[in-house]
């Protein structure tokens, strides 16, 4: 490191008033002061204060006009309709003309657990999974029917990329073709604190955390994943998060259906029981699909029905999407709105101290993969049985338990 970057650095932090994460930075090694000084040279700063005045004047009303967004009822498509859209997506699964990408870049401490969430152990009989194992074996059947091997792509984090492929390693990749996994990681941002300051993680790295899952794309552009797409010769690209035992990431019905209905997106969804439950739900926004947030529904409007007695508003996202390449080709370059969360994280105090919060101290910035649907005059929802299909693991107070997910994945898969 020369003297120039020391200086250039110290003339960023006073234009943002940042200067205190410098404090210790004549205690640190040699490596250490790299380290530090890097980073700071490499965060937009611009972007994340910018993103932080502008979070703080976003409550004002909906402005845009919200539309039902038509669902198919995968339930009530006949069998005759079933072998018709399976024969259109085995063709493109047979002529390996489809991947998948699993979503992996969290970590699982909202489930008390160090480490990678897909590296979290399933307390299954007689042997305990790991969500990774879960996802793979879900694969390995795909595979073994239409006598392929779908390319893999996994994303990580900044956070949890070295133990998740050390974890690959240590479990010979789940006895799945090695050449056929593929890792990349998504962005990430500094959080800030509600007195709009960085903050540090340790004395000489500033804490910084993933970006959302709506940073696939342009995480598979900067990492050449869609390079590797395109030579492979990928056509469709199956999405869906790691958390979810009951993900079916190989779904010819719903690919098929979503060919047949010339839509370069999809989306799965399932029925939100109750009218106010803090769950998003798809829609149209002007005339755009989109998703509809809980903060923006009314009881009225959950409750709204059409003439035949179903409900408009009633789709609750699930994490399972279906995308052409052409479509994720578009998004990759778009640049998707971030949405502000509020959360608890520890940091280094004025006194060097590591200080854990007992309540909520930072603002996190992301963005969604759902907020690239807008850009598309229109997509495909199929509502599907949440008992057969959705059973994601959040952690251990709430509706989405392990042990939930274990009643489920058995009901389907016994034990």
């Amino acid at each position: 490191m020369n003297k120039t970057d020391l200086e250039n650095a110290k003339k960023i932090l006073k234009k943002y008033n940042q200067e205190h994460l410098l404090n210790f930075y004549d205690k640190l090694s040699v490596n250490q002061k790299e380290i530090l000084i890097n980073q700071i040279l490499s965060i937009d700063f611009d972007e994340i204060f910018s993103l932080y005045d502008n979070s703080m004047t976003d409550n004002f009303p909906l402005t845009q006009k919200v539309s039902p967004l038509p669902y198919i009822d995968k339930c009530s498509i006949s069998k005759q309709d079933v072998l018709f859209y399976d024969s259109i997506a085995e063709k493109v699964i047979k002529n390996n003309q489809f991947a998948v990408v699993t979503m992996a870049g969290g970590q699982g401490s909202r489930l008390g657990y160090k480490g990678p969430k897909g590296t979290y152990m399933l307390n299954l009989k007689p042997v305990k999974k790991s969500l990774f194992q879960i996802m793979c074996e879900d694969l390995k059947r795909a595979n073994e029917k239409y006598d392929v091997t779908i390319p893999w792509f996994v994303m990580t984090s900044d956070e949890n990329d070295v133990a998740t492929k050390s974890f690959f390693e240590i479990n010979n990749f789940f006895d799945y073709p090695k050449d056929y996994i593929f890792f990349f990681k998504q962005g990430k941002l500094p959080i800030i604190s509600v007195k709009r300051n960085l903050l540090l993680q340790e004395p000489y790295l500033i804490r910084e955390a993933a970006n959302g899952n709506g940073n696939v794309f342009a995480s598979m552009k900067n990492d050449g994943v869609l390079d590797v797409m395109m030579r492979l010769g990928i056509k469709w690209i199956s999405f869906g998060g790691i958390d979810n035992v009951l993900l079916q990431n190989v779904d010819t019905l719903f690919l098929g259906l979503t060919i047949f209905s010339k839509n370069q997106i999809a989306s799965k969804s399932i029925f939100k029981e109750t009218p106010m439950e803090k769950t998003a739900v798809y829609c149209r926004k002007d005339g755009k699909p989109a998703i509809l947030d809980y903060t923006d529904i009314s009881l009225e409007l959950s409750e709204s029905k059409d003439d035949n007695g179903n409900y408009l508003y009633r789709d609750a996202n699930m994490l399972s999407h279906l995308m052409s390449i052409d479509a994720v080709n578009k998004v990759a370059d778009i640049s998707l709105p971030y949405h502000r969360a509020f959360k608890k994280n520890a940091f280094v105090n004025d006194e060097g101290v590591k200080q854990v919060p007992d309540s909520p101290n930072v603002f996190k910035f992301e963005n969604f993969i759902f907020d690239a649907f807008y850009f598309f005059d229109d997509m495909l929802l199929l509502r599907v049985d949440a008992d057969r299909e959705f059973a994601p693991i959040k952690d251990f107070t709430g509706k989405f338990n392990p042990d939930s997910a274990i009643e489920k994945y058995l009901g389907v898969f016994g034990g």
